[in-house]
C-alpha cells in the first residue's frame, strides 16, 4: 500500500485534556509514541464516517457525528512508523466528558501495538520530552480545541 486516507480525532475534555493512545507503529523495532484516536478510511466511507467508526472502535464512545474537519493535509509519511508513503488526513475535533478508554473494539493488532492512554494538555505532551506523531501534534491539539 503507497497511500492511506485516515481520520483522526482530538477528543476534548471539558478542562482542554484530549486523549492520546501511547502505539506502537508498523513494529515494536521503534518506540511507541502518543497518538490522537483515529484511523484508515474504509472502502465506501467518507472521513466523517470513519472517524465516527474509529471513535467507537478506538474508545468506545458513540457520536453520531464528528462534524467537518478543522484540518486536511496530505503529506508524506514518516516509513519509520508507517507501511505507506503518502498519507492524507482529516482532522476532527469534539468535546465530551472524560472517560475511560474500552479496549472492546480494538483489532488483534491494536491489543499488541497500543501499550497506554492518557489524557494530555497540549502543554504537556509538549514540555514532556515523550515522542508524538505528527510532530506538530500540539498545535494541531490548540486548533482543534478553538473549534469546540
Amino acid at each position: 500500500m503507497k497511500e492511506r486516507s485516515t481520520a483522526r480525532l482530538v477528543v476534548a475534555d471539558p478542562e482542554d485534556r484530549v486523549l492520546l493512545f501511547l502505539t506502537y507503529g508498523k513494529d515494536h523495532a521503534v518506540p511507541p509514541r502518543w497518538i490522537t484516536p483515529g484511523g484508515g478510511v474504509d472502502p465506501g466511507e467518507d472521513f466523517q464516517a470513519a472517524g465516527v467508526r474509529e471513535l467507537r472502535e478506538e474508545t468506545g464512545l458513540v457520536v453520531e457525528t464528528v462534524g467537518e474537519p478543522f484540518h486536511v493535509v496530505d503529506f508524506d509519511v514518516n516509513t519509520v512508523w508507517h507501511p505507506y508513503e503518502v498519507g492524507h488526513w482529516a482532522w476532527f475535533s469534539i468535546r465530551t466528558a472524560r472517560f475511560e478508554p474500552s479496549d472492546d473494539g480494538w483489532m488483534p493488532d491494536e491489543h499488541e501495538d497500543i501499550v497506554a492512554s492518557r489524557w494530555w494538555t497540549a502543554d504537556e505532551l509538549e514540555a514532556s520530552g515523550e515522542s508524538f506523531e505528527p510532530d506538530d501534534l500540539p498545535e494541531l491539539i490548540r486548533r482543534g480545541i478553538a473549534r469546540l
